[in-house]
């Protein structure tokens, strides 16, 4: 399953599929304040990167919730990896939303810094951090489009969800966006 949509001369696209096999320049990771590795996506891609992600993580020492560093892709097709710390979902009325929509900006801002050109995102907060996924979908395609609107650099910025329901979920809160 895919969805494109054109943003001026960008693309915005949604797929079903494991992150860790992108060959966009970058790939995120939802990573935790620590930089420590762990469940889900943060596993998936220390697993598939091998130890070189995690020699600069590291090296970098944490992240603050909201921010984003980036790495080495190492065994990756994705030359890099930025991490990025999306919020702990506790009812919604802590910030959260100006938390998850920077998590992704910051990660946008840091990959045009370094002259990138395509981005793959997971859904990020939505798993173990417990953020609503239409929510959470609402904010990260809202943030890409209006980066889009602005930044003509990026070409591609890409979600890449796990399971079909998550995809169904991101794709119904594109048609309201676009």
């Amino acid at each position: 399953m895919a969805t494109e949509v054109k943003i001026n001369k960008s693309v915005l696209s949604l797929v079903e599929g494991d992150i860790t096999n992108e060959g966009t320049d970058a790939i995120v990771n939802a990573a935790n304040t620590r930089l420590a590795g762990g469940a889900g996506v943060d596993g998936a891609i220390h697993r598939a990167g091998g130890p070189a992600i995690m020699e600069e993580c590291r090296k970098i020492g944490g992240c603050p919730t909201g921010q984003a560093v980036i790495t080495t892709g190492g065994n990756l097709k994705a030359k890099y990896v930025i991490h990025t710390v999306g919020p702990v979902y506790k009812d919604g009325t802590k910030g959260e939303a100006k938390l998850l929509k920077s998590a992704h900006l910051e990660s946008l801002k840091l990959a045009s810094a370094r002259g990138l050109k395509s981005i793959s995102f997971p859904a990020i907060s939505t798993g173990v951090y417990g953020y609503p996924v239409d929510e959470a979908a609402n904010i990260a395609l809202a943030t890409a489009i209006d980066y889009l609107q602005e930044h003509a650099d990026m070409e591609l910025i890409r979600f890449v969800l796990f399971g079909s329901k998550t995809y169904d979920i991101f794709s119904e809160e594109l048609k309201k966006l676009t």
